[in-house]
Formats: C-alpha cells, sequence, structure tokens
C-alpha cells in the first residue's frame, strides 16, 4: 500500500488559460481521454474544471461553450496536496471538503493530480472503484446519439 502521494498521483498536467473556451476545454478532455484539466494562469493554479462542470453549469444553464471562459465554470481556489503529503492525509483532504479530485503542486507549480480512484487502487485495490479506475473506457459500447424519426 501506497505511503506519499507521489506514488499514487498522476504525474504530469493538462491544463487551460483562464480565458480558454469551455468547447476548447472539452476538446483537450476528450484528445487526452480525461475528465478534468487544471486552469492556469502562467504556473499559478487558479482552477479545476471537469467535464461535469461545462455540463452542469454551462450547458444545462444554456450558455455557449464555445464563448463561456474556462474561469467562469470552474471550480476556484482547488485545495492542493503536496507529493510528500500522505495518502491518508489526502483522503482525509477529500473527504473534508468533498471534492474527488486534488492538484498536486510541489514549489508552487502543478506537477500533477490525484483523484478519489488514484485513493481507491491504493487504500483497497480489491475495491469496485479501483476496479472501475483500472478499466479501460469503453468507447466502443457508447451508443450512437439518438435522433428523432420524421413522421
Amino acid at each position: 500500500m501506497a505511503e506519499f502521494v507521489r506514488e499514487v498521483m498522476t504525474p504530469g498536467v493538462v491544463a487551460v488559460r483562464p480565458d480558454a473556451s469551455l468547447a476548447e476545454a472539452a476538446q483537450l478532455m476528450r484528445a487526452q481521454d480525461i475528465g478534468d484539466v487544471l486552469v492556469a494562469d502562467g504556473q499559478e493554479v487558479v482552477g479545476v474544471l471537469t467535464d461535469r462542470d461545462i455540463t452542469v453549469r454551462a450547458v444545462a444553464e444554456g450558455i455557449d461553450p464555445l464563448t463561456m471562459s474556462a474561469a467562469a465554470v470552474c471550480t476556484p481556489h482547488p485545495v492542493t496536496v503536496s507529493p510528500a503529503d500522505t495518502v491518508a492525509a489526502a483522503v482525509e483532504l477529500m473527504r473534508a471538503k468533498a471534492v474527488r479530485r486534488l492538484p498536486v503542486v510541489e514549489d508552487g507549480l502543478p506537477v500533477g493530480m490525484v483523484t478519489l480512484g488514484d485513493l481507491a487502487k491504493s487504500e483497497n485495490p480489491e475495491s469496485a472503484l479501483a476496479d472501475i479506475s483500472r478499466a479501460e473506457p469503453d468507447h466502443e459500447g457508447m451508443a450512437p446519439p439518438r435522433t428523432r424519426e420524421a413522421g
């Protein structure tokens, strides 16, 4: 079982500028096969933007994702952890703040992300959440978009 965040985090950072459109962010998420990006102003993390944020906070409200910025929809001032923090501390922080992902920051710079799934795989590798987190996305099993039939 891992002891430190550095052992379970996903290294590397996928980020967008605060003024990037939600469409740009969504396209990046699709290209990288991920569900979240950091919103960064230079090297400073100013927010976390998830696919759910785009859906619930923008699209469901009728906001045009081509014109709305990532900064306007992201969760600002995210709670972060260090690679040297313990896994137990990350779990407690997620529980206390009710978040599913934590940017990993070292010396003020983002270096990765740790997710609830990462922690589940570390803490209980046999759990259902760990199994789901390890599974490859089933893009082939996705149903095609439904259309209305004429008539």
